[in-house]
């Protein structure tokens, strides 16, 4: 099993930036991407962004592709989600997922059926 902390969360006005940040310990899958989603209130969880494990493919949804931007350090075991241009609709609990079956080209949910999900960090949006 896989142990995944998401950190990095917090309150933000419109406009600004925050860096998530996904943390993996225990029985790390190798050849595996890892993923954000995040969770409305009152709204199903929903894909956020994904990469590859060796970091060469990327897909991003679309409601925040050229504002986000997600990387990973494979040596540290971490997985970082950029966050810049935030609006209101951006709040949500955000959820790190790990062992997603995506190799590149667009992300379909059922990459993500045998993932690992981590608890979750607030990312709150407002004056």
């Amino acid at each position: 099993q896989v142990h995944l902390v998401e950190s990095g969360g917090g309150l933000v006005q419109p406009g600004g930036s925050l860096r998530l940040s996904c943390a993996s310990s225990g029985r790390t899958s190798s050849n595996y991407a890892t993923g954000w989603f995040r969770q409305a209130p009152g709204k199903e969880r929903v894909f956020v962004a994904i990469i590859s494990y060796r970091g060469g493919d990327t897909d991003y949804t679309v409601s925040v592709n050229g504002r986000f931007t997600i990387s990973r350090d494979n040596a540290r075991n971490t997985v970082t989600l950029q966050m810049n241009s935030l609006k209101p609709e951006d709040t949500a609990v955000y959820y790190c997922a790990a062992g997603i079956r995506y190799w590149g080209g667009r992300y379909s949910s059922w990459m993500a059926d045998h993932a690992d999900w981590g608890q979750g960090t607030q990312v709150t949006v407002s004056n």
